[in-house]
């Protein structure tokens, strides 16, 4: 089997309609380090089907529909960058191999709650209970027992800094002090940002999603891009890219799953049909205009915010994605706190004054 420079924890629908098709896209072009091996961290029996079905012959669909510059996108494509699939549960020696021998990135995309300490991360040896950076701690630990070629380690997760939080659970796990001091020499820690809906799963395995996509990635010395792609932009610093995405995109989410709620989880129950509501879709832009625009431009973004608020409008109003507010509202007070309470927090540290009542009061209802 060919070598895979790119080891990468995660099987979701996210991954498959992104990273990975950006990947197969760059390698049709010699624009890849190489391709990669896909590794279930969870061990979830459920998932075994998607996971034998990421390397079929002939790749896996991803269908692109929405809107681009008010032009419909209604287009398929076959991702073909995974050769190998492996999990966590069953395959760990293989695993540990693939990491020590092939990979030069290692990925990763393990939900927000990915990087949450398990009990068993304590442990010395390996235990499928461990959490990701306690199995990524296990693997590096291999690899500088193997002569500690370096290493670049990105997570995609959805935390600020989430290289460097990554990084400083790792060393925290780390009991040698010379494995430590080579995590901090060997390896690049990545902070990185990624942003596409991915509205539902085909099966056994591809994804429908929008056309607008973004990986953007911080820069640093050394670093090495698993591929050159359009939709990867490598920046000086992810912090505006982060404020727009988290308090205007999904803030906006937040807001439509609270009216949601407020209505007793009645229709309208998709963010198109929101958008599709002339009054529901006013009330949206009233907020942005009225609570978000003064915020941004105190942190002196005010056009940078407004351009994105119109690329968010379009995206919301995408007609072909069934995204359901059912599935935005879950974990709803801990988006309300870390989304609207961030974003109040955020405008006030730039010198924002405004009231911004319909904010503070889904605050208060949590």
């Amino acid at each position: 089997m060919t070598p895979t420079a790119i080891l990468q924890f995660g099987t979701s629908r996210f991954l498959q309609a992104h990273i990975d098709l950006f990947i197969s896209e760059a390698l049709t072009q010699g624009r890849a380090i190489g391709p990669v091996t896909v590794v279930q961290s969870t061990g979830d029996a459920g998932r075994s089907r998607r996971l034998s079905a990421l390397n079929a012959p002939g790749g896996y669909p991803v269908r692109i529909r929405g809107l681009r510059d008010g032009q419909p996108v209604d287009q398929t494509q076959h991702v073909t960058s995974i050769t190998r699939t492996l999990s966590t549960a069953s395959d760990w020696p293989e695993v540990v191999r693939v990491g020590v021998t092939e990979a030069r990135i290692i990925l990763s995309n393990t939900s927000d709650s990915g990087f949450a300490a398990m009990p068993a991360d304590a442990g010395d040896a390996f235990d499928q209970a461990m959490s990701y950076p306690a199995k990524l701690t296990q693997l590096l630990f291999a690899r500088f027992q193997a002569g500690g070629a370096p290493v670049q380690i990105m997570p995609t997760e959805l935390i600020v800094d989430n290289g460097q939080v990554l990084k400083a659970r790792v060393l925290e796990l780390a009991k040698d002090g010379a494995f430590r001091d080579w995590l901090q020499t060997d390896v690049i820690w990545v902070n990185s940002l990624v942003d596409r809906i991915v509205s539902e799963p085909l099966e056994p395995a591809g994804a429908v999603a929008e056309p607008y996509a973004l990986w953007a990635i911080q820069d640093q010395p050394g670093l090495i891009l698993p591929c050159t792609h359009p939709c990867v932009q490598v920046v000086e610093s992810l912090a505006q890219a982060e404020s727009l995405k988290l308090f205007i995109l999904n803030l906006g989410h937040t807001v439509m799953a609270q009216d949601w709620l407020d209505r007793g989880g009645t229709a309208p129950g998709f963010v198109r049909e929101v958008m599709a509501d002339p009054a529901c879709c006013a009330d949206l832009i009233a907020l942005y205009e009225g609570e978000l625009i003064p915020g941004f431009a105190a942190a002196g973004m005010e056009a940078k915010a407004r351009a994105y608020i119109a690329v968010t409008l379009e995206r919301f109003s995408n007609p072909f994605l069934d995204h359901k507010l059912a599935d935005i509202a879950q974990n709803h007070s801990q988006k309300v706190i870390r989304r609207i309470g961030g974003f109040l927090n955020w405008a006030a540290s730039h010198g924002a004054t405004g009231p911004n009542p319909r904010l503070r009061r889904i605050l208060a209802l949590q």
